[in-house]
């Protein structure tokens, strides 16, 4: 686990807007309920995130951070709007479509780990290949589990790992397949701060390494200044955005929209990442 706590310098970027769209969004409004009790939780969003980049969203509680990922991951359909992912068109994808897409194209990170209890971390690790009949690339299998220092742990089942090595385990299974973008769901929670910034610095070389996508669901500024750029919402609306984040600057601007509410004019990104 050195390696993964050594925190290193970030590569030169490209120009982000000269990458292609991982995912596109275009007017998606989500309301849970319905009349005086409804609750606008996606309110006319607008986003692309770019390919080969690390975007954090934040904001304050039932800003509707976690539901604009829900959607965009497909894990839940917005009332309107359309989303693309790497050229698919998500919302006309029945259940089944999206669940294959899921399977095949995306990984998932959340706070809860989800690892299948009855299987080792091995088979944790490649089951969404194994779901899809595929066998893992032998040298990107050892990979991770070298970097993630999960080599001796193979053999043991969820209960017999740490919260931390559990943790690890949920990431490896999530880039195993390579897809094409990862969602991380606070992926620190359950973590002590060791082994939280051990993750955020693998998933930080995983996209400047890899040019792996990540999109990650946080309320900690110091999490959120390990990405390329930071998407603050509030009441269902992008409101701001800060590029090159450090952990002060977030603060200040959460607490901002903590003190102020969403800007009164509203917020999109189009076109950046």
């Amino acid at each position: 686990m050195t390696d993964m706590l050594t925190t290193t310098s970030r590569p030169a970027r490209h120009a982000e807007d000269s990458r292609p769209s991982a995912v596109r969004a275009r007017g998606l409004t989500k309301t849970y309920g319905r009349g005086a009790t409804g609750v606008r939780a996606l309110d006319q969003v607008d986003i692309d995130l770019r390919t080969g980049t690390f975007t954090a969203f934040m904001g304050p509680s039932g800003s509707g951070k976690s539901t604009l990922m829900h959607v965009l991951a497909g894990l839940d359909t917005a009332d309107t709007g359309t989303v693309q992912l790497a050229g698919t068109n998500v919302t006309a994808l029945n259940e089944r479509q999206r669940t294959l897409l899921r399977r095949d194209r995306i990984g998932f990170v959340f706070q809860s780990f989800n690892l299948v209890p009855a299987l080792t971390a091995a088979e944790n690790i490649t089951l969404p290949l194994t779901l899809a009949g595929r066998r893992p690339d032998p040298d990107w299998h050892d990979q991770l589990v070298t970097t993630l220092g999960l080599v001796d742990r193979l053999g043991h089942r969820p209960a017999e790992l740490s919260g931390g090595q559990q943790q690890r385990v949920a990431v490896a299974r999530a880039l195993i397949a390579r897809p094409d973008i990862v969602f991380a769901d606070e992926p620190t929670g359950n973590l002590d701060t060791r082994h939280g910034h051990a993750l955020l610095q693998f998933l930080r070389t995983a996209t400047d390494t890899h040019g792996q996508t990540i999109v990650m669901v946080t309320h900690d500024p110091t999490a959120a200044a390990y990405a390329d750029r930071v998407v603050f919402l509030s009441d269902g609306r992008v409101v701001d955005h800060l590029d090159h984040p450090t952990a002060e600057l977030v603060a200040t601007r959460m607490l901002g929209l903590d003190n102020t509410g969403p800007d009164s004019t509203g917020s999109d990104i189009h076109g950046e990442g």
